[in-house]
Order: C-alpha cells, then sequence, then structure tokens
C-alpha cells in the first residue's frame, strides 16, 4: 500500500511539474518570468483558472482548445505532463526515495525543456546550461555514479570534443558546423554524468542523428547541409547514459573482444 502511495504521489508531482516545465519551453526563449504573470492563454492573453489548468485531464475535457477564444492548444502540453511523471518513476525505480533520485529528476526536468526549445527554436538557452554546468558539478557529491574529480573531467571531455569538432569543421569549411549551445549542453551532461558518461551519450546521439538526420533528408528532398537541432539527440543520450551506461559500456566492450 505504502509503494502504490508513493508511486500514485510522484506521479502527481510529476504531472505538475511537467505543467510548469510547460511553462518554462515557451516563456525562457522569449526572455519572460517563469513566474509572472500567471498562466494565460497565449492568444487572447485570458488568464486559466486553475480548474483549466489541472494536467492531462484539463486538455481532455477542454478538446484541447482555449475555453475563450477555442484557439487549439498545443499537443506538446500533454507529452510534456506525460513523459515527465514517467520518467520521474523510471528515476524512481533506479534510485529509491533519495537525494540522487532529486538530482537526477532535476538534470531530466532540464532535458526536457532543452529539447522541446530546441526543436521548436533550435537553440539550447544558456540560462539552464550555463548554470547548469556548477549546479550539476556540485551535485557529484551527493550521487553514487560520479565524483567531483569524475564530473570535472566531464565538463573537460565533454565540451572539449565539441569544442574541438566545432573548431575543426570551422576552419576546413569556413562554416559554422555545431552551435555554441551543443558544446555547453555536452559540459553539463560531462558535469552530472562524468567523463564516461559524456562519451556514451555523443556515441549515442551521434548514431542516433545520424539516422533520424539522413532520414528527414531523404523524406524532405534537401541536401546533407540540411541543419536539424543536435540538441534533442544529446538530451536522449545523456538519458540513456543515465539509466543504462555502464551497461551500454559493458555491451561496447563484449562486442569489441570478438
Amino acid at each position: 500500500m505504502l509503494h502504490w502511495t508513493t508511486l500514485i504521489a510522484l506521479w502527481t508531482a510529476g504531472s505538475i511539474i511537467g505543467s510548469f516545465l510547460n511553462v518554462c519551453i515557451v516563456r525562457i526563449p522569449q526572455g519572460m518570468s517563469i513566474v509572472l504573470p500567471a498562466s494565460h492563454c497565449p492568444a487572447c492573453r485570458t488568464p486559466i483558472p486553475f480548474y483549466d489548468n489541472i494536467p492531462l485531464l484539463s486538455y481532455i475535457l477542454l478538446k484541447g482548445r482555449c475555453r475563450h477564444c477555442r484557439t487549439p492548444i498545443s499537443f506538446r502540453y500533454v507529452v510534456v505532463e506525460l513523459l515527465t511523471p514517467v520518467l520521474l518513476l523510471l528515476l524512481y525505480m533506479h534510485y529509491g526515495l533519495s537525494l540522487a533520485l532529486a538530482c537526477a529528476f532535476i538534470f531530466v526536468a532540464s532535458l526536457i525543456v532543452i529539447t522541446c526549445v530546441d526543436l521548436v527554436h533550435q537553440i539550447i538557452p544558456d540560462v539552464i546550461s550555463l548554470p547548469g554546468i556548477p549546479f550539476f558539478f556540485l551535485c557529484s557529491f551527493f550521487v553514487p555514479w560520479v565524483n567531483p574529480v569524475q564530473s570535472l573531467w566531464g565538463i573537460a571531455v565533454g565540451g572539449g570534443i565539441l569544442f574541438v569538432f566545432a573548431a575543426g569543421y570551422k576552419l576546413l569549411t569556413k562554416k559554422e558546423g555545431m552551435g555554441g549551445g551543443d558544446i555547453k549542453l555536452l559540459a553539463m551532461i560531462g558535469a552530472f554524468l562524468g567523463w564516461r558518461g559524456a562519451l556514451v551519450t555523443l556515441v549515442v546521439a551521434a548514431c542516433l542523428g545520424s539516422v533520424i538526420g539522413l532520414a528527414l533528408i531523404i523524406c524532405k528532398g534537401k541536401n546533407l547541409k540540411y541543419a536539424i537541432p543536435f540538441g534533442p539527440f544529446l538530451a536522449f543520450g545523456a538519458l540513456c547514459a543515465l539509466l543504462f551506461g555502464d551497461r551500454l559500456i559493458r555491451l561496447y566492450t563484449a562486442i569489441g573482444t570478438y
């Protein structure tokens, strides 16, 4: 009974936090406060009452439209409010009720916001990644998978690899190949996961990005210079590294021995 009560409480908290993450996704790129003004419809500016702001349920009851102006509400709200509690429960299964769970969830919540912002605006907000580097370095004192020395190496390796790649590409082609936001993001990821986690993140992101990028290029009839945001792939790679990093490393090592 206690276990199910905990799961329900975590799901409820995750849904509420997911609703807040949606606010961050909308307001951060615009340079707006994430606290004031209160939630309102972006089309008609009408304040949203609490009963129309219940995660998931309100979207269903309102049939995906603003009560006042009937403007469609982005389905992204549902995805984020569903994904956030799901990931919170997944982290709970790994770390239980612990300080490590709190740190990991803050990390994952940051990745959710970064992913959505990068998909829409093709930017990675410095307001998340830059403070995230020292914050997640401090977390390395309290989590079991990385220590402060490994965290510092993670910052250097994560940011350094992409910086060298971006600088080399620009030197050879005279064009920007990767934005500074990706460099800061991988440095933040390295701060939380260490240098091994940063490498796992980069490998997963590069493989997945190559496959999906090539598919998009073919489907859209673009050339190889077609730009796609890399932040979401780094975020997915970081999630894989957080949850399955050791298994992926062991799998890679086992394959390499044959």
